[in-house]
């Protein structure tokens, strides 16, 4: 393999974008808070008014730190799913871990004491905390069957195929339990399908931190392995690579993270597809030594944006994460796509 070419300058920018969205993320909102007391409150200084110290540190930096592993969480498994499968269209969700956590999800809210549902009955009264836990308890039990499932089969279109089954069979669970369930316990799992970070508190984020930084640091220690999968699974067998191993591996990743965030942050979309490939335009290569931490900055600065936009800066009005998500980014990834279309992708 070539020698991999750095590109400090790009990684560089990238950083430097994510810390100023991040600073605009603090700064602007229903109450627009000047940058210099945004700086204060971080610190630890008084800023102008205190109760902007109580706005940043308890409301907005959670949510941003939350986008921001959300982010990198979604576009890294995104990209381990896209080699996996070698599928430009392939996202995090494909194997079924969204629609195990929207189970568990449905489970708690949808049915409640009404249905006999002791167990979820008591997640259902926890509000948001509740929530997290019962879709952990969903993405959790699809990630045990997803496991077991790829320790058995040798294909990866036939582990796609039966993740895609997972998804059709627990939406359809899901559409039955909404049908027979009363209306105000439907739109509380509307409103936790339409995504949002801003459910996550400091508490859930020492769980949630800790398990999307699990699964990036496994995702760094399959590089070698994702670049010999981009020539297929025969040569990367000529390689050594051991490809059950490495396909229970990226799936244990991959699950994780994506697990993770839609648990925590709802069922976040379009976010894992689109990253990969802007990272492939933006550096002109398919390496994974470069396209995770490309990846993870991407991801993070797409979160941040469309989680900017969603808030309406200066209204009460907050959007669904998911439709800004993807009326924000669609039309520019589709650009940065055409327009580097005939871009030649290597592994330099």
């Amino acid at each position: 393999m070539p020698q991999l070419r750095l590109r400090p300058a790009a990684f560089g920018l990238l950083l430097v974008v994510l810390i100023g969205i991040a600073g605009v993320a603090l700064a602007v909102g229903s109450v627009n808070i000047p940058l210099e007391d945004v700086i204060k409150a971080l610190i630890g200084r008084e800023p102008s008014r205190p109760a902007y110290a109580t706005i940043v540190l308890q409301f907005r930096a959670p949510r941003v730190l939350t986008g921001m592993l959300a982010g990198a969480a979604l576009a890294v498994s995104g990209l381990q799913m896209q080699t996996l499968f070698r599928n430009p269209l392939a996202d995090p969700f494909v194997l079924g871990i969204s629609s195990g956590a929207s189970l568990g999800v449905a489970l708690a809210v949808l049915t409640g004491a009404s249905s006999g549902g002791a167990l979820f009955a008591g997640a259902n009264n926890l509000g948001d905390l509740g929530m997290a836990a019962a879709g952990s308890a969903g993405a959790a039990a699809a990630l045990l069957i997803v496991l077991l499932i790829a320790g058995r089969i040798s294909s990866a279109v036939g582990l796609l195929v039966l993740g895609l089954m997972f998804g059709y069979l627990v939406g359809a669970v899901v559409s039955l339990l909404m049908y027979f369930s009363a209306v105000e316990r439907i739109q509380a799992y509307l409103n936790w399908s339409f995504g949002s970070f801003g459910g996550v508190t400091w508490r859930q984020l020492t769980i949630f931190g800790p398990a999307v930084i699990s699964g990036l640091i496994l995702a760094g220690t399959l590089i070698k392995p994702l670049n010999a999968l981009l020539l297929g699974e025969t040569y990367a067998r000529s390689l050594g690579v051991n490809l059950p191993r490495t396909r229970l591996g990226i799936v244990l990743s991959a699950a994780l993270l994506a697990g993770a965030v839609t648990a925590f942050c709802g069922p976040i979309g379009f976010l894992g597809i689109a990253a990969p490939h802007v990272c492939r335009v933006i550096f002109k290569s398919a390496d994974h030594r470069l396209l995770i931490p490309a990846c993870a900055l991407v991801g993070a600065i797409i979160a941040l944006c469309a989680d900017l936009a969603a808030q309406l800066p200066g209204s009460q009005v907050v959007l669904p994460l998911n439709s800004v998500m993807a009326l924000v980014g669609a039309p520019v990834v589709i650009w940065i796509i055409l327009r580097g279309w005939q871009t030649r992708v290597t592994l330099e």
